[in-house]
């Protein structure tokens, strides 16, 4: 594996180990997600799936609402996934859309695996026009 920037191994070891706990009966498909808040705090999620298929939860929203659970209102400042998959697999449409609720304006995606192949990518690349709170500013 690859040298990585101490900010993304903590992101990167966050991930993995949350990744380790996910709940894939299913796909067979483990995802680990950590996301760096404006605080600096780093908060993991893994995948979460159900029977129901529809009532899954990606990784990425497992660590959004952990760190929503501990903080309230955040900023997500960079964001990495890790999964098996070669190439990275990126967030879903929806995982994209609710992390445009909390995304920093200049957050960076980082998309891994565990081999450490790495993809980083600045998410206005991959959720351009995001429909986001400010559109539902009233004046």
């Amino acid at each position: 594996m690859k040298k990585m920037a101490p900010s993304i191994r903590k992101l990167f070891d966050a991930a993995k180990k949350a990744r380790l706990h996910s709940y894939s009966p299913y796909s067979n498909c483990k995802v680990g997600a950590a996301i760096r808040t404006k605080s600096g705090k780093i908060y993991g999620g893994c995948n979460v799936e159900n029977s129901s298929y529809g009532g899954a939860i990606c990784a990425e929203r497992g660590a959004i609402q952990t760190a929503v659970a501990a903080e309230g209102k955040i900023q997500i400042r960079e964001l990495l996934v890790v999964t098996d998959a070669n190439p990275p697999w990126p967030p879903c449409g929806l995982c994209r859309q609710i992390i445009s609720e909390f995304a920093a304006p200049d957050l960076t995606v980082h998309l891994m695996n565990l081999k450490g192949q790495q993809i980083s990518v600045a998410f206005d690349a991959i959720m351009p026009q995001a429909f986001t709170p400010e559109h539902l500013n009233k004046e």
